[in-house]
């Protein structure tokens, strides 16, 4: 077999890299859009309604409100708002007073941070009400202004406050559906197990481990899936029913995370074994192979958006399986056997039975 020199796995790396940020930038192309829209929506408020001059901090206050994340979407933008806008107006009035200079940057930033913490802001706030009372003083210096600026930043928080409000439902959709693609991992490592286990291939086997190492990814994945789509409906009234079935898909990421850990100590042992040439018994490849068509069918259920509970009866069976299978002559072996009680337990959990539920839903295994 030919081994990938140094300059192929290079260049696997950098295609793997680019597909990994095509990948997020994919991710955040509502939140691209939504701060692009808002920064226009801002800008037309400002300058073609109440006929402000180049409102110059209406986008900048849409923008950096807005983000490109969905976490305390709400929170943030009215800290960011505060602050922007006390910056604005410290800075505005100020550098209408006493002009623009050294010391009287100094005294804007002391003031407008001041101002901020007196107000009981949080970091976010003291920090945006510094940067911005600094842009008035010294980039974009207009005493004549007046508080026009004071008045586009807050235009820019209140187009932002409007739009965080309206949010997707892919991110809804997205945790479901990457509960659902971790669950068709472990089934398609299983069955590539139970291939193993029944002809010995030491080759196949040390590929399945390498692929095996590489699927904590799917699990930050979830982790991060799950952690968004409770920040939409945190952020969005209009999602607050939703908030139910994800709390739901947020309490797999446990299970999921224990069963694929489990697979993947059962794929180390199976290569192993393989690479020793040491034998597995044949019903342990079969209870292997038959977990994994259990999993495709909890799989499917997630992919449908239901409770994967119609594939708990396949998976109780697997179990009952596992308890009347012969002990190994190969005590590695036997580990294997374990390792496939717990992925049941594991996947069982998803069925929504409990963790005591789903242990002693399986008959103990073979003296």
């Amino acid at each position: 077999m030919h081994e990938p020199g140094p300059v192929d796995r290079l260049r696997e790396r950098g295609r793997t890299s680019m597909r990994a940020r095509l990948d997020r930038l994919s991710a955040k192309r509502w939140q691209i859009g939504q701060c692009a829209v808002a920064a226009g929506v801002a800008w037309f408020v400002a300058a073609d309604l109440l006929g402000h001059p180049t409102p110059f901090f209406a986008p900048v206050a849409a923008v950096v409100s807005l983000g490109t994340s969905y976490g305390q979407r709400l929170r943030r933008v009215a800290e960011v708002t505060v602050g922007v806008a006390v910056g604005v107006l410290v800075g505005d009035l100020l550098t209408l007073q006493i002009g623009t200079g050294g010391w009287q940057l100094t005294l804007v930033v002391v003031l407008a941070m001041s101002t901020a913490f007196l107000l009981d802001g949080g970091q976010l706030v003291v920090t945006q009400a510094a940067v911005q009372s600094i842009v008035v003083s010294t980039l974009v210096p207009d005493p004549g202004a007046g508080l026009v600026r004071w008045t586009d930043a807050l235009v820019g928080g209140a187009v932002a406050l409007l739009a965080a409000t309206v949010v997707p439902s892919a991110p809804l959709r997205r945790p479901r559906e990457q509960a659902a693609l971790v669950v068709r991992k472990i089934a398609t490592l299983l069955r590539a197990a139970g291939e193993v286990m029944t002809d010995g291939a030491s080759d196949r086997g040390m590929a399945l481990l390498a692929d095996a190492r590489t699927t904590d990814r799917l699990i930050r994945e979830l982790q991060a899936a799950a952690d968004e789509g409770m920040a939409v409906v945190t952020s969005s009234p209009f999602r607050v029913r939703h908030r139910g079935n994800l709390r739901r898909m947020a309490d797999l990421v446990e299970p999921l995370d224990r069963g694929l850990r489990s697979t993947r100590v059962l794929v180390r042992q199976v290569a192993v074994l393989a690479y020793h040439r040491r034998p597995v018994p044949s019903s342990y490849a079969l209870l292997a192979l038959d977990l994994a068509d259990a999993a495709d069918a909890v799989a499917e259920e997630l992919e449908a958006d239901r409770t994967p509970a119609a594939a708990r009866s396949a998976l109780l069976a697997v179990g009952d399986a596992s308890g009347r299978v012969e002990r190994a002559a190969e005590m590695n072996a036997e580990v294997v056997l374990v390792q496939l009680r717990s992925v049941v337990v594991d996947l069982l959990l998803i069925t929504g039975m409990d963790q005591l539920e789903s242990t002693n839903a399986l008959p103990p295994p073979p003296r």
